[in-house]
C-alpha cells in the first residue's frame, strides 16, 4: 500500500511540475503581469559599447557593421568592439579594412582559439562606455534597436534590458523551420510578461543591454551559456531586467535538423553549469525571481526526467483505475504521434501534429544528453557556430 502510495505521488507530482512549467507558469506570469507597473522610458541616451564575439564570419561579418553604422542613434556615442576568435577565413582581412574606414569600430584579433567567454571578457576590459550592448554577428539590428533599447536606463532600479529577437524562416525551405520558430514565438512570450515584472530569467544573446558596472566576468574554465549567465548575474545583484518588444532585431534559423540538434545539445549542457554558479537564485531575496528561475528554467531543464518518471509511474498504475488507464494510453499515444513525425521528417514531410510532437521529444532527448555531457564535463567552451 505504501509502494502504490508512493509511486502515486511520483506521477502527480512529476505531472504537476511538467504542467506548471508549460501551462500555469507562463499564464501566472501574464496575470502578475497584467497588475505589474510598467517601465516608462525617458529618451534616455548614453554612450554604449556594442560587444560581439566573431568566428568565422565572412558572410555576415561586414553587413553586421555596416547595421551598426544605420542605427537612428548619435555614432559618436557608439562604440563597436568586434573580437574574431582566431578566425580561418576572410573575417580578419574584412574587419581591418573596415576598422579604417570606421573610426567607432574598433577591432581586436585573437591569434589563439579560447571560445566566446574569453573574447566577451577581454572586449569588456577594454570597452569605455556606460552601457554594454551583447550581439551575434549575424543578428540584424532594426535602425531604432539601439536608441529603444537603451532609453529605459535612466531609472536606476533597471540593470538590464532585453530586445525582442525575431527567427526568420529560410525562404527556400520554410517548413523545416517553422517548429523552432513557434516555439521562439512561445518563449517571446513569457520574456514579455517577466520583463513587465523585471524578472527576464535568460536574455535574448542577440541583442540585450546592461549596465557596465553589473558586468560579472564569464568564467572560462567551465562552459556557461553566456547571455544567460551575464542575466542571471545581473538579477543576482538585485536589479531589474526587463523587456523591450519594440527594440527588435532579426536572425535566420538554420534548417538542418541535425546542427539544430547539437546546438540544443550544447546549450543544455552548458545551462546545467549555469545554474550550478545561480543556485541560490532558488532562495532569492526577491520571491518572484526564484519563482520564475525555478519555473522557467530548472523544471525546464529537468523535464526529460519528469517525463520519463510520470510514464514509468504511470505504466506501474496502470491496473489500478481507469484514470490510470486512460493517461497511459495518452502518453503512449503522444509518444507514437513523436515517433510517426520522426519518420516523416526521413522523407522530408511535415505533418503539424506530428511534427510538433517530435520537435518536443528531439528537443527533451537534446536536454537529456546535454545534462550527461555536463555530468561528464564533456562540453567544451569553444563552439563553433550555428552556418548561416
Amino acid at each position: 500500500m505504501a509502494f502504490e502510495l508512493a509511486i502515486k505521488i511520483i506521477f502527480f507530482a512529476s505531472l504537476l511540475l511538467s504542467v506548471h512549467s508549460y501551462l500555469f507558469y507562463p499564464l501566472i506570469m501574464k496575470i502578475i503581469a497584467f497588475f505589474a507597473k510598467g517601465n516608462f522610458a525617458s529618451k534616455h541616451s548614453p554612450s554604449v559599447s556594442i560587444l560581439i564575439s566573431a568566428y568565422n564570419e565572412e558572410k555576415v561579418i561586414q553587413k553586421r557593421i555596416e547595421n551598426i553604422l544605420h542605427q537612428n542613434y548619435d555614432l559618436s556615442k557608439i562604440e563597436a568592439l568586434i573580437g574574431s576568435d582566431c578566425s580561418t577565413d576572410a573575417t580578419n582581412e574584412i574587419l581591418l579594412n573596415l576598422k579604417d574606414k570606421y573610426p567607432w569600430l574598433r577591432v581586436f584579433i585573437f591569434n589563439e582559439r579560447r571560445g566566446k567567454a574569453c573574447v566577451i571578457n577581454d572586449l569588456v576590459k577594454s570597452a569605455k562606455n556606460e552601457l554594454f550592448i551583447f550581439s551575434d554577428a549575424n543578428t540584424e539590428f532594426d535602425a531604432n534597436a539601439v536608441k529603444l533599447l537603451v532609453e529605459d536606463f535612466d531609472n536606476a532600479h533597471i540593470g538590464g534590458v532585453c530586445g525582442r529577437l525575431i527567427l526568420n524562416e529560410v525562404v527556400e525551405n520554410k517548413t523545416k523551420s517553422v517548429e523552432e520558430k513557434k516555439y521562439w514565438e512561445y518563449e517571446t512570450f513569457i520574456k514579455r510578461n517577466e520583463g513587465k515584472c523585471g524578472v527576464i530569467i535568460g536574455a535574448n544573446g542577440g541583442i540585450f543591454a546592461i549596465r557596465k558596472s553589473l558586468f560579472s566576468e564569464i568564467p572560462i574554465n567551465k562552459a556557461v551559456t553566456d547571455d544567460l549567465f551575464i542575466s542571471l548575474s545581473v538579477l543576482a545583484q538585485g536589479y531589474q531586467f526587463i523587456y523591450k518588444p519594440e527594440a527588435f532585431a532579426k536572425e535566420e534559423i538554420t534548417t538542418n535538423v541535425s546542427v539544430e540538434f547539437k546546438r540544443k545539445i550544447r546549450f543544455a549542457a552548458t545551462n546545467f553549469q549555469t545554474l550550478i554558479f545561480f543556485k541560490k537564485l532558488l532562495w532569492a531575496k526577491n520571491s518572484l525571481v526564484a519563482f520564475a528561475f525555478f519555473s522557467h528554467k530548472v523544471i525546464r531543464w529537468f523535464l526529460p526526467f519528469l517525463l520519463v518518471l510520470n510514464f514509468v509511474a504511470n505504466m506501474m498504475l496502470v491496473k489500478t483505475s481507469v484514470v490510470y488507464l486512460l493517461t497511459f494510453v495518452l502518453q503512449t499515444v503522444f509518444y507514437t504521434l513523436g515517433f510517426v513525425g520522426f519518420l516523416f521528417s526521413l522523407v522530408n514531410i511535415r505533418i503539424s501534429l506530428f511534427s510538433y510532437v517530435y520537435f518536443f521529444i528531439l528537443s527533451n532527448i537534446a536536454l537529456f544528453i546535454g545534462f550527461t555531457k555536463f555530468l561528464r564535463e564533456k562540453q567544451s567552451y569553444i563552439w563553433q557556430s550555428t552556418p548561416r
